[in-house]
């Protein structure tokens, strides 16, 4: 081999090294980027999740005060208020957060049902508060889930997956619905 042979070796070699290094250094703040954005989503949904929990007590409180209806339906609301707070893991969190869910379907069930409920101005300012807290719980749960399939498909691509696995990135769960949330919730009523 020439001298000029090797010298051209050498500087693909070179440009070899250096694009190998530039494409793990990018999909690393790629992925990286991605989980941030999962754990944004996350808070966001939270947050979310944290008013509805804020404006519990206020409406168990005010609705008990009117009428004696659904008794089981507002104890179990509280004890899932309590439990979500309480909760350490994101897995128990959409957990708790799913048969919340449920429950205060079914409050809202018994609120439509109930006009002299409605009637009642705290009671109507509180439900149109649950109301659009739970449109904003829908719309951060479908972007925490869009944010996790993009983080996900992430780690599964060729050749992120294998930058993935180097550098311990795992998947995220995705928020989603018990088999119960299919079926509309019975409600029993008694006022």
């Amino acid at each position: 081999m020439t001298k000029n042979t090797l010298i051209l070796i050498s500087i693909l070699f070179l440009f070899l090294i250096i694009f190998l290094v530039v494409s793990v250094w990018s999909t690393y703040n790629i992925i990286v980027t991605r989980e941030i954005e999962v754990e944004k989503k996350w808070a966001d949904l939270q947050a979310q999740y944290q008013r509805r929990i804020d404006l519990i007590p206020n409406l168990v409180e005010t609705t008990k005060g009117y009428a004696q209806f659904e008794q089981s339906t507002l104890i179990r609301i509280t004890q899932l208020r309590t439990q979500w707070m309480s909760a350490t893991s994101v897995d128990e969190k959409i957990s708790t957060g799913t048969q919340l869910d449920s429950e205060i379907s079914k409050l809202l069930l018994v609120f439509e049902n109930y006009p002299e409920l409605k009637s009642i101005e705290t009671v109507n300012s509180l439900m149109i508060q649950l109301e659009g807290t739970e449109n904003r719980i829908a719309v951060a749960r479908r972007d925490y889930n869009d944010a996790v399939r993009d983080y996900n498909l992430m780690l599964r691509k060729f050749p992120s997956n294998i930058i993935a696995g180097i550098f311990g990135f795992t998947p995220k769960p995705f928020f989603e619905a018990q088999a119960e949330a299919i079926n509309a919730p019975k409600v029993n009523i008694t006022i």
